[in-house]
Formats: C-alpha cells, structure tokens, sequence
C-alpha cells in the first residue's frame, strides 16, 4: 500500500521518469505527489497509484553500524 512517506519507482515505461525514484508527498482521487530530489535540483511530479511501485528504502543498509 502506498502511503504519504513511502518510497517508490516510477514503472510506467512510457513516462519520462521512467525507473527514477522518489518520495510521496500526499495522495488525493487515485494520484500521488512525488518528490525528486536530486542534486541541485528538486521537483514533485504527479502520478497514478498504477505507474508507482514500492521501493525497498533498508534495501542495500547494513545492520549495526
């Protein structure tokens, strides 16, 4: 389930951000805001809930340290 706060990838082939990932900012009438941030440059792109997926955001963390 996608909720404000949660990481997700765009999965929708046929858009520009197509594989890029970013944080959802608040979900209204079956869309999300997105935000993508990305070294000098920010921006929030709306989407449908269908082109997103889930991204795991511990994926790749080492425990511990």
């Amino acid at each position: 389930m996608i909720l404000p706060g949660s990481a997700v990838r765009v999965i929708n082939a046929n858009d520009t951000y197509y594989g890029f990932q970013g944080l959802v900012q608040r979900i209204s009438n079956g869309k999300a805001a997105v935000l993508f941030e990305g070294g000098n440059w920010d921006k929030l792109v709306t989407f449908r809930l269908a082109e997103l997926d889930l991204v795991d955001a511990t994926a790749g963390r080492k425990k511990g340290k």
